[in-house]
Order: C-alpha cells, then sequence, then structure tokens
C-alpha cells in the first residue's frame, strides 16, 4: 500500500512539508510505503481544451500533473497539504488539483483515501480544507480524519515543530488512514466488491 504526500506550498520545507513529513512518518511506522510530491510554482491552470477527455490521454501541457496522471493507480490514498492564503489555498495547488481531478476519470480516485492538511499562522484553516475536499468528495474518496482539524499553526518550519497539538493531529490522521486502509485491503482479500456505479444522468436546468 502506498500514499502519496502531495505539498502545495512554494516552500519545499516549509510549515506544510512539516505536517505532512509528521503524517508520512506515521504512515511508515503503520508498514505504509509513502512518496513526496512538491507542486511547482509554474504550474499552469486549467485551459478547457477538452484534449484529455477527447483523447483519453493525460494533460496536454506535458508536467507534474501528465506524469501523475500516468501513476495514479499506484497510489492508494493521497494527503494534500496547503499553506493557507487569505483564508483559501495556495493558488498553484489549486490550479494543479483541477486538471488533475479534471483531466482523469473518476475511476482512478474512487474509495481511495485522501486527507487535506492545512498550515496557517492563524486563522483561515476552515475555508481552505472545505476547497480541497470538494476534489475528494465528488469522485467518491472516503475522506479520513482525525480528533481535530487537519492543521497546524506557525509561520515557520521551526514554529510547526513547537505545535505539539498540531503535531500530535497529524499523528492520529496517518493512524487513522492507515487503519482505512488496511481495512480495504481486507475487504478486498475476501471478495467484499466495491459498490457498482450507475450510468451517470447529466441534467442541465436552463433549456
Amino acid at each position: 500500500m502506498k500514499v502519496l504526500l502531495i505539498n502545495g506550498s512554494p516552500h519545499v520545507k516549509g510549515s506544510t512539508y512539516t505536517a505532512l513529513k509528521e503524517v508520512s512518518d506515521t504512515l511508515n511506522s503503520e508498514g505504509i510505503e509513502t512518496e513526496f510530491l512538491h507542486v511547482k510554482n509554474d504550474t499552469r491552470s486549467c485551459i478547457d481544451c477538452e484534449t484529455c477527455h477527447k483523447t483519453g490521454k493525460p494533460c496536454v501541457m506535458n508536467d507534474d500533473v501528465s506524469e501523475l496522471s500516468l501513476h495514479l493507480d499506484e497510489y492508494d490514498g493521497f494527503v494534500v497539504g496547503s499553506p493557507v492564503y487569505y483564508a483559501g489555498p495556495n493558488g498553484t495547488l489549486m490550479s494543479f488539483l483541477d486538471r488533475l481531478y479534471y483531466s482523469n476519470n473518476s475511476s482512478k480516485f474512487r474509495h481511495k483515501a485522501a486527507a487535506a492538511v492545512t498550515s496557517s499562522r492563524r486563522a483561515g484553516n476552515s475555508t481552505t480544507f472545505d476547497a480541497i475536499n470538494k476534489f475528494f468528495l465528488i469522485t467518491s474518496m472516503t475522506v479520513i480524519g482525525s480528533d481535530y482539524w487537519n492543521e497546524v499553526h506557525g509561520n515557520e518550519a521551526d514554529e510547526v515543530k513547537q505545535d505539539l497539538e498540531g503535531l500530535r493531529t497529524m499523528r492520529v490522521l496517518g493512524r487513522n488512514m492507515a487503519y482505512y486502509l488496511k481495512m480495504r485491503e481486507m475487504a478486498k482479500n475476501n471478495g467484499l466488491e466495491e459498490p457498482k456505479i450507475e450510468d451517470r444522468v447529466y441534467m442541465n436546468f436552463i433549456r
């Protein structure tokens, strides 16, 4: 089992990474393999060219989004971390997620584990969670929580390391995700089939 941790901060080893690393270390201690992906600062926004849908191939922009799209089947879970900017996620991360989810069929994500992690100096976490979780909830992913909001506080990595409650929250999140992944593996090994998917019906409210 493998989990991909996506660092949406422009700082490779900053506050957001510090939180994600705590989750990763906990997953590793539970026997779950992890990898990190740092979203590059020059990630472009979706231009709605529809090439991905017409061809069934990864996004034509040929960057981390198209590369990850080729390997989505390798991951059983995803943890997406973002700093809080004006009560919302980093814009570069949102561009990355927009293209990743739009250019790939929902089956690539369905019933996999997902969690959002936020890092803020003080506030704005709830609206940041909301924006990221929408990607998970529209693709039938299972959102994993902790026993508090998945957030850390601090203006830089050294301050986050002093947030003992936040780091504990990350460890609880890691153990909860490991538990879900092991349950899912056990269900699969015992013949429990995933829910059947009905054909989608598209409704437009303007005629």
